[in-house]
């Protein structure tokens, strides 16, 4: 089983830049595909980004499309977000999420199997 830890969410101001890490233990991340949701208060969990396993595939939600890159480094066990030109509807916790397959990527909350604490992000207007 996988573990995944969030970090790097904090306060910044509107058209500021944030990164956003999620490392894994437990097992090898080389072999689950990845993804980041977020969920702002009074909200449903929505999805903002996916990679494949291999790093081929990547796609994105259209509210963030342009602005947000998703990025991994398998070697360290590690999967990033980084999110420029942030707006305060970015704002919300920040969750990673795992799913062991070989191939392919998944774009919604029921298709991940392993799910980080959170981090938050706040963006000021």
């Amino acid at each position: 089983q996988v573990q995944l830890v969030e970090s790097g969410g904090g306060l910044v101001q509107a058209g500021g830049s944030l990164r956003l890490s999620c490392t894994a233990s437990g097992r090898t991340l080389s072999r689950y595909a990845m993804g980041w949701f977020r969920q702002a208060p009074g909200k449903e969990r929505e999805f903002v980004a996916a990679i494949a396993s291999s790093a081929i595939s990547t796609y994105y939600a259209d509210s963030v499309k342009g602005r947000f890159t998703i990025f991994r480094d398998n070697a360290m066990n590690t999967v990033y977000l980084h999110m420029n030109s942030l707006k305060p509807e970015d704002t919300g916790v920040y969750y990673c999420a795992g799913k062991d397959i070989p191939y392919g990527l998944r774009s919604t909350v029921s298709g991940y199997d392993y799910w980080g604490q959170g981090t938050q992000v706040t963006v000021s207007s």
